[in-house]
């Protein structure tokens, strides 16, 4: 019997020890934030208490940057490591009618966290395609749960955005796509409310990640992903946030944004989880300045979201795991696409075989207080071309830019390159900026003096143009009206008469019972 007693204490020791050895992962992942719309970052009116604890005790990043200035291409390079050309999610975003998706050839984090034990799990938006029976969906992809719309919070009608029923704001004739169907929110492979409802999604999002949390902590090594529909437009508040910021209403917006971070944040703290737990925040792409003050901020960066200048493709970055990794603020070059092998190197995972994978592994910059790895970052536009291909290379501080084009602006905007209307320009020699000294970009260096620089720049051109290829794009594979999700399929007239007859949220989502529901995969 003692010796019984003994084996049985000496495997739990053993289960304790690997469990100990795989952090769980959390990724806090914003829509359209710009590089200056945190208090933490220098905004002077947005109220973001949790995210400047984030920053106070964990790394703050100052050169961080997106794959991609749209929605889909960013998110496609989070999830696999790669650039959005390598994995066919290019030109421009997903629609809800699309036929093509993230390719199932492609490896996310999820995939390759299930392979050594963690449950994976994703609340918000997800934008990598939704396609014939949902084939696209992130239950396809390697996530045991999912709960949130599974596109842009535009895509479909809107008319009430703010607590109790105040109507959307924009610049814009009409803030949303009446194209398509009320946008739907999925609990896996089923829609349970279409459509969504603008003032209570924030508090379901954040019922369901800290639920999520709570099943997990302490019984699996998990990762967990939280797309936040904040801050894309239009612009959303519910009850709590509705006109609670001297910013107006983006303010609200990314005021119950931070608020669901401190709700995460929290919960990682009374489960005990906080000294094994890995968070990183971050944006998918820079502010929407076509909707003026509803749509963000990049600070001192120039243009926003659609453009390959800095304003639309730089991010907040911020690390934390108490213990683990330092705290402070760094100046290191980094990316989206380095979360993929850092995660995979914290948690012992393997990375895919004869895939070329674009991201370098933070751990340096993260736990040694070391220089990064990466030395060169390139800039693919939302509008990709394989003739035209990249527009733009970073070496170190210099920035060469090949190409620019207009971004998402209005054409009353007063910098003229980031209007929608500004054409492709093909600049030989390269524009050149020194992005340390110059971070708005605005003076343009005299090549002749920098011959030197320019021909690192080269080198790794060359490099890079040896080893890349793209893949056939998934936006060109058409669309298709019956794709677009219906929570009534057959109903008339078609897809505006598709919603749920009535809320299919579970009263009991959350619950201790449900967490049966989120782990049974």
């Amino acid at each position: 019997m003692e010796g019984l007693y003994i084996a049985l204490l000496s495997l739990l020791i053993i289960r304790i020890a690997v469990g100990s050895d795989k952090p769980n992962i959390i990724i806090l992942f914003a829509d359209d934030l710009g590089y200056g719309d945190l208090a933490v970052y220098g905004h002077p009116t947005s109220t973001t208490p949790n995210l400047d604890l984030l920053a106070k005790q964990g790394l703050l990043f100052t050169q961080f940057y997106s794959a991609n200035p749209v929605c889909s291409p960013s998110r496609a390079a989070l999830m696999t490591g790669r650039y959005p050309p390598r994995t066919g999610i290019w030109p421009g975003v997903l629609v809800p009618s699309d036929v093509g998706g993230l390719p199932h050839n492609e490896t996310t984090i999820a995939e390759a966290l299930k392979q050594v034990g963690y449950k994976t799990g994703i609340v918000g938006k997800w934008h990598l395609g939704v396609g014939e029976n949902g084939t696209y969906l992130p239950t396809n992809h390697g996530f045991d749960y999912y709960l949130g719309i599974p596109y842009s919070n535009d895509m479909g009608p809107c008319t009430v955005c703010y607590y109790p029923n105040a109507h959307c704001k924009s610049p814009l004739p009409n803030p949303c796509n009446n194209e398509y169907s009320g946008c739907p929110v999925f609990e896996n492979d089923e829609i349970i409310q279409q459509p969504f409802d603008f003032t209570k999604l924030a508090e379901k999002y954040s019922n369901a990640a800290t639920g999520f949390i709570r099943a997990n902590a302490g019984k699996n090594p998990f990762f967990f992903y939280m797309a936040f529909s904040h801050t894309h437009k239009p612009q959303f508040a519910g009850e709590m946030f509705t006109n609670s910021s001297i910013r107006g209403h983006f303010g609200d917006a990314l005021s119950e944004l931070d608020w669901q971070v401190g709700e995460i944040m929290k919960t990682i703290n009374e489960t005990g989880i906080h000294d094994n737990t890995f968070v990183f925040f971050t944006s998918d792409n820079g502010p929407s300045l076509h909707v003026q003050e509803n749509g963000g901020n990049g600070g001192l960066l120039r243009c926003g979201k659609g453009s390959t200048w800095d304003g639309g493709m730089r991010e907040p970055g911020i690390a934390w795991w108490p213990g683990k990794i330092r705290i402070g603020r760094t100046t290191e070059l980094a990316a989206t696409v380095d979360l993929f092998p850092t995660i995979l190197k914290l948690s012992g995972a393997n990375a895919p075989r004869n895939v070329v994978i674009d991201g370098i592994d933070m751990s340096p910059i993260l736990f040694d207080n070391a220089s990064s790895k990466r030395d060169h970052y390139v800039y693919f536009p939302s509008n990709y071309n394989p003739d035209t291909g990249y527009h733009a290379i970073r070496w170190k501080q210099y920035k060469a830019h090949y190409y620019t084009s207009g971004g998402l602006c209005l054409d009353t905007y007063p910098d003229v390159v980031c209007r929608a209307n500004y054409s492709l320009h093909h600049h030989n020699p390269p524009l050149l900026y020194n992005l340390h000294e110059d971070a708005s970009e605005v003076y343009n260096l005299d090549i002749k003096h920098y011959s030197d620089v320019m021909s690192s720049i080269e080198e790794v051109r060359k490099k890079f143009d040896s080893t890349f290829s793209w893949s056939e794009s998934q936006m060109k594979r058409g669309k298709e009206s019956n794709l677009i999700p219906c929570a009534s399929p057959g109903c008339s007239p078609f897809p505006h008469c598709c919603k749920t007859s009535s809320e299919k949220w579970r009263d009991e989502l959350w619950s201790t019972s449900s967490s049966a529901h989120m782990l049974k995969n």
